[in-house]
C-alpha cells in the first residue's frame, strides 16, 4: 500500500497542490480530448498489428494519458475528458465501413482494449485529486457542530 501512496499520492497530498489556472485547465481539456482521440486510433492498430504485446502496449499508452490527465489538469474532468476523446472515436471505430472492412473486428485482443481501457479510465477518473468536486469547484467549508440545541 505504501508503493501506492508514493506512486499515486493521498488524497491530503493531492488537495495540497495549486491547481492551474482556469484558462490553462480548459486548453488542458481540449487537448486531452484530442489526445484521447489519437490514442484510441493508434491503439485499435497497434493491438492488432502486434497482437499481445500491442493491447499491453495500447493500454499503458491510455493509462498514462488518462492518469496524466488527472495529475495535470488536477479534476477528475481532466481523465474524463481523455476518456470521452477516446471512447468517441473507437465508437466510430467499432462500425463496419462501407467496403465491408472493421478497425476493430471481434477478436479477444480488440475486446481486452475495448474492455480494460474503458476500466482504465474510469479507475483514473476516480483517484484522488486537488480538487473535492469534478470542475475543480473549491468543497465547502465544514458545519460546525451545534453545542445544546442552539441555532
Amino acid at each position: 500500500m505504501r508503493f501506492l501512496h508514493a506512486l499515486l499520492g493521498t488524497r491530503e497530498q493531492r488537495l495540497a497542490e495549486r491547481m492551474p489556472p482556469r484558462g490553462v485547465r480548459v486548453a488542458a481539456y481540449v487537448l486531452l480530448f484530442l489526445l484521447g482521440a489519437a490514442v484510441s486510433v493508434c491503439g485499435a492498430f497497434v493491438q492488432t498489428l502486434w497482437g499481445g504485446f500491442g493491447v499491453v502496449l495500447a493500454l499503458a499508452a491510455c493509462a498514462g494519458l488518462f492518469y496524466g490527465g488527472l495529475r495535470a489538469t488536477g479534476t477528475k474532468l481532466g481523465a474524463g475528458c481523455a476518456l470521452g476523446g477516446w471512447f468517441l472515436v473507437l465508437a466510430v471505430l467499432l462500425a463496419p465501413r462501407p467496403e465491408g472492412d472493421l478497425v476493430l473486428s471481434a477478436t479477444p485482443s480488440a475486446y481486452l482494449y475495448l474492455f480494460g481501457g474503458a476500466v482504465l479510465g474510469v479507475v483514473c477518473a476516480t483517484l484522488p485529486t486537488r480538487s473535492g468536486f469534478l470542475f475543480g469547484v473549491p468543497a465547502p467549508e465544514p458545519r460546525r457542530a451545534v453545542r445544546g440545541g442552539d441555532r
